[in-house]
């Protein structure tokens, strides 16, 4: 079985559907309201989970309700929740969204509790990250706390994925030799290493540049072109099928957590990434975010084996 380890963030989503967005101090009625779990972590986390994996999360929630249906929304997919931590000190994260009838947005996000997890949280679940095959962290949690795990990672020879989402500039130089494969979209890689993506020819070298800071590997996701894989000596382009999107909210999630399954079961790199596309273009064709992750029981015959 794959056995993954995921730190990150856990958020709830709180959605508001209105007509058009609020002027300053207006107040308008809406049409529907939607409550959905996020956080990149979580959802990372929750795919791997869905495909089948041993998944163990590494989280801080508030002790309110988000946070308690956090926890059985992770308990409910079978993951592994000894070191999803609680703490009186904050609630749990939230991000209100408004959305408009030409699907525009607003959204505010309220780290809370996961700003909490710490470095020394971290280090209580070693064990944890020690009997993974992989780890995987993102940007959404405070970056000691991440740069802490890969150490640990690093220190256990257990794989490292990275996702540095949100994007961010000026990324400590420990980030890229700790991280044995690095997974950003098109503009994380242009806020990183400040080289454009626009053809596969400019991600190509854009990815190089990340090779050249010491990420083992680079896989650049390109949204509807697929991905980018790219290492000392070799690139490939591995395009995703075409498929009509409903919603793309969550895909670069389903993706991160698809790969992490296929890398862990002991999949080729540029297999693990056709099958990882496979996966997200099958999210995008459904609404939400953990709610359009396909479930395994409904992916095509030999996806899985």
């Amino acid at each position: 079985m794959s056995r993954i380890c995921v730190v990150g963030a856990a958020n709830m989503d709180l959605i508001s559907y209105v007509k058009r967005l609020p002027k300053m101090g207006e107040t308008l009625h809406g049409s529907r309201f939607h409550m959905g779990f996020g956080g990149k972590g979580a959802n990372q986390a929750v795919m791997a989970a869905k495909l089948g994996a041993q998944v163990s999360m590494v989280a801080k929630l508030g002790r309110d309700v988000f946070g308690d249906n956090t926890y059985e929304n992770f308990r409910s997919h079978g993951i592994d929740c000894t070191h999803v931590l609680f703490t009186e000190e904050a609630f749990s994260g939230v991000a209100p969204i408004a959305v408009d009838e030409q699907g525009n947005n607003s959204i505010i996000i309220v780290t809370g509790a996961n700003d909490l997890l710490s470095a020394e949280d971290i280090e209580a679940a070693r064990p944890a990250i020690a009997a993974a095959r992989i780890l995987v962290c993102q940007l959404e949690i405070p970056l000691d706390t991440t740069i802490a795990a890969l150490r640990i990672a690093r220190q256990e020879k257990v794989i490292t994925i990275f996702n540095p989402a949100p994007g961010t500039a000026g990324l400590p130089e420990e980030l890229f030799p700790l991280s044995d494969i690095f997974c950003p979209n098109e503009s994380e890689t242009e806020l990183i290493t400040g080289l454009p993506v626009g053809s596969i020819e400019e991600a190509t070298a854009a990815a190089r540049a990340l090779l050249d800071k010491g990420a083992g590997t680079v896989i650049l996701t390109l949204g509807e072109r697929g991905s980018l894989l790219v290492s000392r000596g070799h690139a490939e382009h591995i395009p995703a099928r075409k498929v009509k999107t409903l919603d793309s909210t969550g895909a670069g999630d389903a993706f991160i957590g698809s790969l992490a399954f296929f890398v862990a079961g002991g999949k080729a790199l540029p297999e693990a990434v056709r099958r990882a596309n496979e996966i997200a273009a099958l999210s995008v064709q459904a609404s939400g975010t953990q709610s359009s992750f396909p479930d395994a029981a409904d992916l095509p015959a030999g996806l899985l084996e």
